[in-house]
């Protein structure tokens, strides 16, 4: 009998665990990247009363007889399972949808969290605005805009108001059609703009005259007052007979070389190289246009976006757009073994595994939408139903004590 109140008392006070763990999940069910837990039970040591026998020839064997000792707790398990994705607008709100971390540090400390709502400090870093600590991944090269992923991740910086400095036009890209209808003496015109090194804007006219069936002569001109001449070489481009180009030679580009009056600050020449196999010659409207190039003024950050696998690209004052950083995301083999840090926050345990870190949408990593949260994903249904099965596995032991206690009552008066 005295099996049955010890027996009691831990149902009691595992369920009481039960009933601390449904209140966490139901108190978060509001708190953004929150990942509910769940409890399992197991039942402890049993007392042998009289052990197992074999069978023989004569007669069947016996199965042990034992009492049980009562229940224990098992383990608190955590669910992470997505959360419903919360649209808020803001711009340095972060979400993963698939599985993953976001990696934060606070000096030699790495901690891993599903909370995504970030904000810039006053030093221009991507920071948790609540502790402050620095989210992690890799900055781009300031002069390329490439970044690195193979080395060290770090502070993810978000400089406002950072400058970039001009840069010549060395490459254009153009795209289009010349009309192969057109006769002898037909013209097609279009204009690249043309930076020097001080970031001033030359729009160079390229004028194409059709010289015979597949042929057309090329000649530049600017309407800039510091430009001197315009030369293109090859003096012509010309296509086969199935519209695609064969002069220049694809990929050889078409140059242009734009050189400058005396006096003026950009005193060498400009050579900028024309893509021009994207061009075809087939009967159709004659259109041209600059689909992309690397010259540009100076500009200053004022803004950024960034994409499903976490390159954060710069958007500055000068229309330019370039990645500035890359966002890291850390992957476990057994997310489970992760130990709760408080702030929404994980710590790697002896039984998460070493971190993987990787850029999002790699190596199983999930992918980052911006402008949502991830929120909570207790499930309230089920937490109030294993509110009840707390409750009534608290009632039904409380119930042993009491019988058990009447039992020995009971006893006691025997004496009497």
């Amino acid at each position: 009998m005295m099996r049955a109140l010890f027996a009691a008392i831990g149902g009691l006070r595992n369920h009481i665990t039960y009933m601390d763990v449904v209140g966490n999940n139901i108190a978060n069910v509001n708190t953004a990247g929150f990942k509910a837990s769940s409890v399992t039970f197991q039942d402890m040591l049993s007392q042998t009363l009289s052990g197992a026998s074999a069978p023989t020839t004569t007669r069947g064997g016996t199965n042990p007889t034992q009492v049980g000792l009562g229940m224990t707790l098992a383990g608190i398990n955590t669910s992470f399972a997505q959360g419903a994705l919360q649209a808020t607008g803001k711009l340095t709100d972060f979400a993963i949808q698939g599985s993953g971390f976001f990696m934060l540090r606070d000096g030699a400390r790495t901690f891993y969290a599903r909370d995504g709502a970030f904000d810039v400090s006053v030093a221009g870093e991507l920071v948790n605005p609540t502790t402050g600590y620095k989210v992690q991944g890799w900055n781009a090269n300031t002069v390329t805009g490439v970044v690195d992923t193979t080395q060290p991740v770090g502070a993810v910086a978000i400089p406002f108001g950072q400058s970039i400095p001009a840069q010549e036009t060395t490459a254009v890209t153009l795209n289009g059609n010349m009309d192969s209808r057109v006769p002898d003496t037909s013209t097609v015109t279009t204009t690249v703009e043309v930076y020097d090194s001080l970031g001033n804007a030359h729009p160079i006219t390229l004028t194409f005259t059709k010289n015979g069936a597949n042929t057309w002569d090329v000649t530049g001109a600017s309407t800039s007052a510091d430009v001197n001449t315009v030369a293109i070489a090859p003096a012509s481009v010309v296509f086969n007979a199935t519209g695609t180009l064969v002069t220049p030679a694809p990929p050889a580009p078409l140059a242009v070389t734009t050189t400058f009056n005396a006096g003026v600050q950009q005193t060498s020449p400009i050579v900028t190289n024309i893509d021009f196999t994207k061009v075809t010659q087939f009967a159709g409207e004659s259109v041209l246009s600059t689909t992309a190039n690397n010259g540009f003024a100076a500009g200053t950050l004022v803004s950024f976006s960034v994409g499903p696998s976490g390159d954060v690209t710069g958007i500055f004052s000068n229309g330019t757009n370039r990645t500035i950083a890359q966002v890291a995301l850390a992957d476990f083999t057994n997310p489970g073994g992760l130990q709760k840090s408080g702030a929404n926050m994980y710590e790697a345990s002896a039984n998460s595994g070493q971190p993987r870190i990787g850029t999002p949408g790699s190596g199983g990593r999930g992918t980052i939408g911006s402008g949502v949260l991830e929120g909570s994903n207790t499930d309230l249904a089920r937490e109030f139903t294993n509110v009840v099965i707390a409750q009534r596995g608290f009632q039904a032991s409380s119930r042993i004590i009491s019988t058990a206690d009447q039992m020995l009552q009971d006893l006691v008066s025997l004496t009497r």
